[in-house]
């Protein structure tokens, strides 16, 4: 039975995973190079697994070194919650959750929901303090920062994670279709070139995708959404996109409904089953389930479940 391992230890993997190299995380520590370096040799031997890969460009997680860094950054979360935890159960002055509380989402997600979201969190609790990153939906996506004890909470696409998260605590919070972005008055929208962008692929579209003989293989892929709309708005091409992108359209980009097959996605909520427990994701949750939905989502009520990536469409 391995020994346990110390916090000291673990904000050592934690340092070393994040700088990518013994040095680096010596400085951010205020340790000596050598004294980091025998604190993961003895994480390896507790742990019986190699953790970094050492080389002339610094220290590389393994496979394992990267597992053990996320367990590690969840562990280390929810040390740093447990003096609010504990307060507020023995009914301290503490009047609510108080504290940073790490939220991230895609930018759609971002832009639509999380305004009303923290907002209602300042009024109700201003001594919580969010802290909001915007990730791309790619590969992981936001549920992987979650997973990896990046983030607490995330919005996700739930559809979309990329693989199999096993350990996340997911709940869907409406559901987003999607539509075509053309030029106005253009009059064979569906003849023009595709225009697509890297996070718009996914298990909720693939099938649907396969079926439409009129798509052709995307002529311009880009990096982010709105370029993609500005493309589509000057008729350079068109647009297969999820209505919480197209919300503020540019001139001249029109949106036509894709019938009564159109594909939709679900987003919604990812974060742990510990931290779920905690005041201060409590709170968030709560928040998000009172939010109105945003223009042009449909609820979705689904029980929450063990989070399941599936594969992405290529």
């Amino acid at each position: 039975m391995a020994e346990d391992l110390l916090p000291q230890e673990l904000r050592i993997l934690v340092a070393v995973a994040d700088s990518g190299g013994f040095t680096a995380a010596a400085d951010r520590l205020g340790l000596t190079q050598s004294a980091v370096s025998h604190a993961v040799r003895g994480c390896e031997r507790k742990l019986g697994a190699v953790l970094f890969e050492r080389g002339r460009r610094g220290a590389v997680p393994t496979a394992a070194g990267e597992r053990v860094a996320g367990h590690a950054r969840r562990i280390l979360r929810l040390l740093a919650a447990l003096p609010g935890e504990a307060r507020q159960a023995a009914g301290g002055t503490a009047t609510g959750p108080a504290g940073p509380v790490r939220i991230v989402a895609f930018r759609s997600a971002a832009v639509q929901v999380l305004p009303q979201v923290l907002t209602v969190l300042a009024a109700r609790w201003p001594e919580l303090k969010p802290e909001v990153r915007v990730v791309r939906d790619l590969g992981r996506g936001t549920a992987g920062e979650v997973a990896d004890g990046r983030a607490d909470l995330a919005l996700a696409t739930l559809d979309a994670t990329g693989g199999t998260l096993p350990g996340l605590l997911a709940a869907p919070l409406y559901r987003e279709e999607y539509a075509l972005a053309h030029q106005q008055g253009h009059p064979d929208p569906r003849g023009l070139p595709l225009v697509d962008w890297d996070e718009n692929c996914g298990s909720y579209t693939a099938d649907w995708w396969k079926r439409q003989d009129w798509l052709p293989p995307a002529t311009i892929n880009v990096s982010d959404d709105t370029v993609v709309l500005s493309l589509a708005a000057q008729g350079l091409g068109m647009a297969v996109m999820p209505r919480l992108s197209l919300d503020r359209p540019p001139a001249g980009l029109a949106v036509t409904d894709l019938g009564p097959d159109r594909p939709s996605r679900r987003v919604g909520y990812v974060t742990t089953p510990e931290l779920a427990r905690t005041a201060a994701v409590r709170e968030v949750i709560r928040a998000l389930r009172e939010a109105p939905l945003p223009a042009g989502a449909t609820p979705a009520t689904e029980p929450p479940t063990a989070e399941r990536g599936e594969s992405r469409r290529p």
